[in-house]
């Protein structure tokens, strides 16, 4: 489960559940989290600390989807560590979300992060590397539909039962794994391939767009549960650990 900013209502209520949780520390908290090691501490006590007992705090999500150019971007990384520190002796891995329009993804061998990206994304993806810390990924296959030229549907809601294209050695046919793997080989590009990916989010709207109903997003939610069992074609070895974005809808995620 994910929670995109510290609802104790919703942390009350999951007290002795035995779901994992995703705590995401909002985008606008990131810059004062930053300014020093005390207010983190705070952040974690008021949020964490008094929820351990009963709640299974997996992850902390410095941010969701800061981009190289907002004023929030150069906090990021100092916002994570003095966060790690104060969470450094209840076992949570600290990193940050991000979406996939940093990079070009087609084909997947040839990911690489844009420049601008780069310069906010490397640095964070050292810090990663040495803590052996996942990267968050939310991988949102409906708005690479619907803002792609010539993607069929079946491609997208993971129901294709043929190969559609084939990279190298490795062969696709659903757009989930095409933009995971995109992924993990722009990490490998920025030399940080030892990276776990962890999807934070990814779900299909029920309404609000083209191609959006309760059918489309039921049947993708039941594909993607099937796929991430296996792994990818370039991480067969790995089961992809996978946070659902149930029930939304177009319009009112685009006004978020």
């Amino acid at each position: 489960m994910r929670l995109y900013y510290p609802d104790h209502e919703a942390l009350t209520a999951l007290n002795g559940s035995n779901f994992e949780l995703i705590l995401d520390v909002p985008n606008s908290d990131i810059q004062r989290i930053a300014s020093n090691q005390s207010e983190a501490d705070t952040w974690v006590d008021n949020n964490v600390r008094n929820y351990t007992k009963g709640v299974r705090f997996r992850y902390i999500s410095v941010g969701n989807e800061v981009n190289y150019s907002d004023t929030s971007a150069g906090f990021v990384l100092p916002a994570m560590r003095n966060m790690e520190r104060a969470v450094s002796d209840l076992g949570i891995k600290v990193s940050t979300t991000i979406g996939t329009s940093g990079f070009n993804w087609f084909p997947p061998s040839d990911a690489l992060f844009t420049s601008n990206f780069r310069i906010f994304i490397d640095p964070v993806l050292s810090f990663l590397v040495i803590k052996k810390s996942p990267l968050l990924v939310n991988i949102d296959t409906y708005f690479t539909y619907v803002n792609t030229r010539d993607l069929s549907l079946e491609y997208a809601l993971l129901t294709s039962n043929k190969t559609l294209f084939s990279d190298g050695s490795y062969s696709y046919r659903d757009l989930f794994l095409t933009l995971l793997d995109t992924m993990y080989a722009a990490l490998e590009e920025s030399r940080a391939g030892s990276v776990k990916i962890v999807v934070a989010e990814s779900g299909w709207p029920t309404s609000g767009g083209t191609a959006a109903s309760e059918d489309n997003a039921r049947t993708y939610v039941n594909n993607l549960i099937r796929i991430v069992k296996s792994g990818s074609p370039r991480r067969p070895e790995l089961p992809i650990e996978t946070y659902l974005l149930l029930d939304f809808d177009v319009s009112f995620q685009n006004n978020c």
